[in-house]
């Protein structure tokens, strides 16, 4: 009879704490809370931007180089100079040449001048010229600040993932002292 009895006794608190356990608390021997359900009120993501990698960039820009323009333009007014000097002592004669040659001379100086200094710079090829750039920036999606309410309070907690519209809580309750 007794054997009976504490079976009897087993089962009612086996059952006991089957129910409570099916209306979300848990085995009250080892902890003190529950688990309920929240209504999700809002979900807002929280981004981290992040620069990608930084990468370099060619390119193939035409290179002109200078030559000396002082030195040019010396050599053309001598080399004109002379040229002209040359034709001018050609016409005339007598002190007629000389002034021809001195005007020959001048004349053929400023344009010989003027012809190097058209030529002062020349194309000289391409030139391959790097840089190094930041990758384009990038949000992404780090955490999920997330509004919801419980029993009629409102809640607010920082998640690794999107609930949806319903969210499950632990709900522990403990004596004030």
């Amino acid at each position: 009879m007794k054997a009976v009895g504490l079976m009897v006794m087993l089962g009612l608190v086996g059952t006991g704490v089957a129910a409570a356990q099916e209306r979300g608390y848990a085995d009250e021997s080892s902890s003190n809370f529950k688990v309920g359900w929240a209504d999700v009120l809002r979900v807002d993501p929280v981004y981290d931007r992040t620069r990608g990698a930084a990468r370099e960039v060619c390119e193939d820009v035409p290179v002109e180089h200078r030559s000396d323009e002082h030195g040019n333009r010396v050599a053309g007014t001598v080399v004109g100079a002379v040229i002209g000097g040359v034709i001018g002592s050609t016409v005339g004669k007598g002190d007629g040449r000389r002034a021809a040659t001195v005007a020959g001379a001048v004349a053929g100086g400023a344009i010989g001048n003027q012809v190097a200094r058209g030529n002062d710079g020349y194309y000289q090829g391409v030139e391959r010229r790097c840089r190094m750039e930041a990758g384009p920036a990038e949000d992404r999606v780090v955490a999920y600040d997330v509004q919801y309410r419980y029993r009629g309070d409102v809640f607010m907690s920082r998640l690794s993932y999107d609930p949806g519209d319903r969210l499950r809580v632990r709900v522990s309750i403990e004596p004030v002292e």
